[in-house]
């Protein structure tokens, strides 16, 4: 079962893997990231950042479809990183039974225009397009940075800017 699917650019960082996993309560956390899963060394360093007992997994993003569309992929608790919205639409397309769809920190490493949503989530024009197309396949996608912060849904931000 997919806990949550959030959109951070970071990836694997102190608030993923110590308040994020916890709130969650995971078994697992698979990143889906093409430019990561081919470069071991960002791989073994994401995988450092998790307590013991969480296990981590790097595909790319087909893979990591294939992966949570896998009968055995229901009996965990996991929570899946992708680097963007782009990924994230990709992988809601097919896969189904995601809980939560969460943008969390995004577009500070793009030098692109960008319409800035909240401090941690700042789009560009493909990106704002890929939201659209996410929140009608999950309407409670929500901007949240922390698990204790509030939940704004995706579509009071599309709607009051006119995205």
């Amino acid at each position: 079962m997919i806990k949550v699917m959030r959109v951070d650019e970071r990836l694997i960082h102190g608030q993923i893997a110590m308040v994020w996993s916890k709130e969650m309560s995971i078994d697992g956390i698979v990143v889906a990231n093409d430019d990561t899963a081919a470069n071991p060394t960002q791989q073994m360093a994401l995988k450092m950042a998790v307590p013991s007992g969480i296990k981590v997994i790097v595909k790319t993003v087909e893979g990591a479809i294939s992966l949570l569309n896998d009968p055995r992929a229901k009996d965990m608790k996991l929570f899946v990183l992708v680097r963007t919205v782009g990924d994230a639409q990709k992988v809601a397309e097919k896969v189904n039974d995601i809980e939560y769809v969460n943008l969390g920190n995004v577009g500070k490493a793009s030098t692109d225009p960008k319409t800035t949503l909240t401090q941690f989530v700042m789009l560009t024009k493909p990106e704002i397009e890929s939201l659209k197309k996410l929140v009608k396949l999950y309407p409670d996608t929500a901007l949240q940075n922390l698990p204790t912060d509030k939940k704004e849904k995706a579509t009071d931000f599309i709607n009051k800017l006119n995205l």
